[in-house]
């Protein structure tokens, strides 16, 4: 997520005239908006395979913690006969810190909120995640702490293990590879690996695209379509253009 700052100048004054210097900012504030063809979560479509609008803010201190706030058009709960809930929406808060100039990490808490939704085995979830970036590799794990997990009924300590490496490329393109393993507890049926391929290209003046190759080893029953049967966890192509401001 890209980052504009709002500086906070800072002049230093004496008798004698010195050159101004802008002091460090305080916190950042960014934006962003976008559309994709297909929102994958986790490999799974939360849209049919449709596009989704998308929209996030982030607020980052200079001190390492962070808030942020993002949410997404979805279409995964109202396929379900009786099924409400029309979008997703993510409340996160954590910290990042750095070791040295090769190693970083983060810690935080994510709700996934799904307003509206109407079943009795509720989606909303909350994770602890934390994560550790090693040059251009990160590997970072969520850990459930509800009793159910993204509707999967008794799944208490589910978790997702992932890793991804960071190529820069040149010219603006980046190649990111990934690999994840969503794990529900006591429900093995639900559990899968996903894995993508995503180039981006950054234009400048906060505009991006992205094209990716996303695919699960997911139950082909389990996470089938309510509204048409067709497989959410099929290796695709998923292309995307965001904002950032």
């Amino acid at each position: 997520m890209k980052k504009t700052l709002l500086a906070i100048a800072a002049a230093a004054a004496s008798a004698t005239v010195f050159a101004q210097t802008a002091a460090e900012p305080a916190y950042t504030l960014s934006y962003n908006v976008g559309v994709v063809s297909d929102y994958r979560f986790r490999g799974i479509s939360q849209s049919r395979l449709k596009p989704a609008l998308q929209g996030g803010i982030d607020f980052a201190h200079a001190s390492g913690f962070y808030l942020g706030f993002w949410g997404s058009t979805i279409r995964i709960l109202e396929d379900i006969p009786g099924g409400k809930g029309p979008v997703e929406l993510d409340f996160y808060g954590g910290y990042k810190g750095k070791v040295n100039d090769d190693f970083s990490y983060d810690v935080g808490l994510l709700r996934y909120q799904y307003p509206r939704e109407n079943f009795a085995t509720t989606p909303n979830t909350t994770e602890l995640y934390a994560a550790g970036t090693w040059k251009m590799l990160t590997v970072k794990y969520s850990h459930s702490l509800g009793k159910e997990t993204f509707g999967v009924p008794n799944s208490r300590g589910s978790g997702y293990l992932e890793a991804a490496a960071a190529f820069d490329l040149g010219e603006g393109f980046s190649l990111t590879p990934h690999v994840g393993r969503q794990y529900f507890k006591d429900n093995g049926y639900a559990s899968y690996t996903d894995y993508s391929l995503a180039l981006g290209k950054d234009l400048g003046n906060g505009f991006s695209l992205s094209a990716a190759v996303v695919g699960t080893n997911a139950d082909k029953v389990f996470y089938a379509s309510g509204a048409n049967g067709k497989f959410l966890g099929k290796t695709g192509v998923v292309l995307g253009a965001k904002y950032s401001f």
